[in-house]
């Protein structure tokens, strides 16, 4: 472990490239990045670091995510089949019907997503600033994508606004039943429930807490409570203790993990700063269209 370690910091060194890594990537890869964080957090780093090559460690539309906001940078993915189902859970097609049949509309999508989506929308979101966009947005109609879930959480708090919703999910957070929540809290009762908002309206409702990924940590971390129930992936766990080494943290009942976000590993870090062949290689015309979203994001979310 140590001798990969040494290797990664000498290739950083010699590439001038910088390390960021996503809270559901395994703990060692955590702990060799530069910038860990969520999805906001690493689109909003990725602008401002000033090193020749990004290393992404999560899924492809992170990749994607950064090399659209850095188009002169190179972008490597370490695992270039880490991939993340729910990001292919919409279609251009029903975009466009949803715009011929709704005059005042804007397509919000989550950054969870494709290029490809994300160029045909008005503006990108994360879970961390949501509410926030589509509260700032003129339209009466939101068009949320792809995750149901997510766009509930938000429709719930602005009711003046019309929603209609898309039928895609994130199975890890999708999978976390009301069932669940309750025989946890039943058997850690001091514990606080903190759950991210693409669980099931069922599931939030039970919450303490819902936030995203660094919210869930803030929060966690803030709080007085010695005991959490986690509902989100159990990646974060590594975080939460790291921060808080006094305090307990359970899941919600069952295995919270992405598989996709396991794939990172040291030696696909390595092996991709050494040969540099998992490089995000993107269509300048799709990289130009799924920018202005993009960039509509960090404008809004200030």
């Amino acid at each position: 472990m140590e001798a990969k370690i040494r290797k990664i910091q000498e290739l950083k060194k010699e590439k001038n490239a910088v390390i960021m890594a996503h809270y559901y990537v395994p703990d060692e890869v955590q702990d060799i990045a530069d910038y860990v964080g969520d999805s906001y957090y690493l689109s909003e780093m990725a602008t401002k670091v000033d090193a020749e090559i990004i290393v992404l460690c999560g899924v492809s539309f992170m990749g994607e995510s950064a090399k659209i906001l850095n188009t002169e940078k190179k972008v490597l993915l370490p695992a270039a089949d880490a991939d993340c189902p729910m990001a292919h859970m919409a279609d251009t097609e029903r975009i466009a019907e949803v715009r011929e049949e709704y005059e005042d509309v804007a397509v919000v999508c989550y950054v969870n997503s494709t290029a490809e989506l994300k160029a045909a929308s008005d503006v990108c979101v994360t879970s961390s600033n949501a509410l926030k966009i589509v509260k700032a947005l003129p339209n009466q109609n939101i068009f949320f994508i792809p995750d149901q879930n997510l766009a509930h959480y938000i429709a719930d708090q602005i009711p003046e606004k019309n929603f209609i919703f898309n039928d895609g999910f994130c199975h890890v957070h999708h999978n976390v039943r009301k069932d669940q929540i309750l025989a946890a809290r039943e058997a850690k009762p001091e514990a606080l429930v903190l759950v991210h908002p693409e669980c099931r309206p069922e599931v939030t409702e039970l919450a303490d807490y819902v936030g995203s990924t660094s919210g869930i940590i803030n929060y966690a971390t803030e709080s007085d409570a010695k005991e959490f129930i986690i509902s989100t992936e159990m990646g974060v766990f590594h975080e939460l203790q790291k921060r808080n080494p006094d305090k307990k943290f359970y899941t919600a009942g069952n295995v919270q993990i992405c598989p996709n976000m396991k794939k990172i590993s040291l030696d696909k870090v390595i092996a991709s700063l050494e040969n540099e062949e998992t490089q995000v290689e993107m269509d300048a015309e799709l990289i130009h269209e799924a920018h202005a979203p993009m960039k509509r994001m960090l404008e809004l979310s200030k």
